[in-house]
């Protein structure tokens, strides 16, 4: 059987972008392929890579949660958990960091990015942050990983760490680990600039759609989203791999950031959402967009604001998710304790 492992950060004002781009992907895989076992992870240990206030911690690891549930996320059918339960993960973190080489760790360019030109002064956990999310993936053998284009040279790592273990001890221990790119809107970019990911971080709360935002505010934002002065672009826009041309990108990136949220709510391609609103005015598309977003995202919303009444049940689904994935997670390190000639 496929094993499948994602994660998401409890970090605060999950948006749009981390729906289509993630927990949306997950609930498909759950309800679309009996193949396949899932564990997707609330992962408060890599949050913790920068300095997290305590409470709203806590707070955000129930949070996060809830929407995974209340997307859909069924503890029935996946394993749910928050990674600090299960101790497996630190633990192989460590023998990983023995196997991973400094030089492929100073190429990883997200590092890069986060630390800036503070890199003298960021934690050592956001420079190993991609061994720990190896150690995540590899203890539970986990050989499919969705992922958004921005972690696929995480993913690279884990896929050399991975090799290099089975190749030091001459086993066939860990799988060959492949990634799931899915969904139609693989990168939400910010509903003010069309160049910039949409992020939890940015100042503005009218750059995204935040999953608890009611009605109101989803209306005013998207009735507020930046686009450009042209009619809406028709489907000779679409290149042969079926997404839209790299000029159209560069000319109309807020224009195709909007066509491309639309699509990937609908469920269509986007040559059917083009062929439907090519040549209208912008102000259509907003109105069937606020349409679908208060049809699909307001519930979301409603119902993680009611499972947060209720935080006995939240630790529950925890730590039953935990039990299990701390059980296979023991299971593996003890053979990969006894490959290494622990004793």
């Amino acid at each position: 059987m496929n094993k499948v492992f994602s994660g998401v950060q409890p970090t605060g004002n999950l948006h749009i972008g981390n729906y289509l781009g993630a927990i949306k992907n997950f609930v498909d895989l759950q309800n679309n392929h009996s193949d396949i076992k899932p564990y997707y992870c609330v992962v408060d240990l890599h949050a913790i890579t920068v300095w997290q206030d305590p409470e709203k911690l806590r707070k955000e690891i129930l949070e996060t949660t809830a929407i995974f549930l209340a997307s859909g996320i069924d503890p029935k059918k996946s394993i749910i958990f928050n990674q600090s339960k299960v101790e497996g993960h630190t633990e192989l973190a460590w023998i990983l960091n023995c196997i991973c080489r400094i030089g492929w760790l100073n190429r990883m360019t997200q590092f890069k990015e986060k630390a800036g030109k503070n890199k003298e002064n960021v934690s050592l956990g956001l420079y190993s942050y991609p061994v720990l999310m190896a150690a995540d993936i590899l203890a539970y053998k986990s050989n499919l990983v969705p992922v958004g284009e921005d972690q696929k040279q995480h993913l690279e790592l884990a896929r050399d760490i991975a090799k290099k273990f089975n190749y030091d001890y001459k086993v066939n221990f860990f799988p060959d680990i492949k990634p799931l790119i899915l969904g139609r809107a693989t990168r939400v970019m910010s509903l003010r600039n069309g160049n910039s990911k949409m992020s939890k971080s940015d100042i503005s709360d009218f750059s995204r759609i935040n999953l608890l935002d009611d009605p109101d505010t989803i209306q005013n934002k998207i009735k507020k989203a930046k686009t450009d002065s042209f009619e809406i672009m028709g489907q000779d826009c679409i290149g042969d791999d079926g997404n839209i041309k790299d000029s159209v990108l560069l000319e109309r990136p807020e224009a195709v950031n909007l066509i491309q949220i639309y699509a990937a709510l609908s469920n269509q391609d986007l040559s059917e959402a083009l062929g439907l609103l090519g040549g209208k005015e912008f102000r259509k598309l907003k109105e069937n967009l606020i349409d679908i977003l208060i049809d699909k995202i307001a519930p979301i919303g409603n119902e993680v604001k009611k499972m947060l009444n209720d935080k006995i049940f939240l630790y529950k689904i925890l730590e039953d998710g935990a039990e299990v994935a701390r059980t296979e997670s023991t299971n593996n390190l003890k053979d990969i304790k006894k490959i290494i000639g622990f004793i």
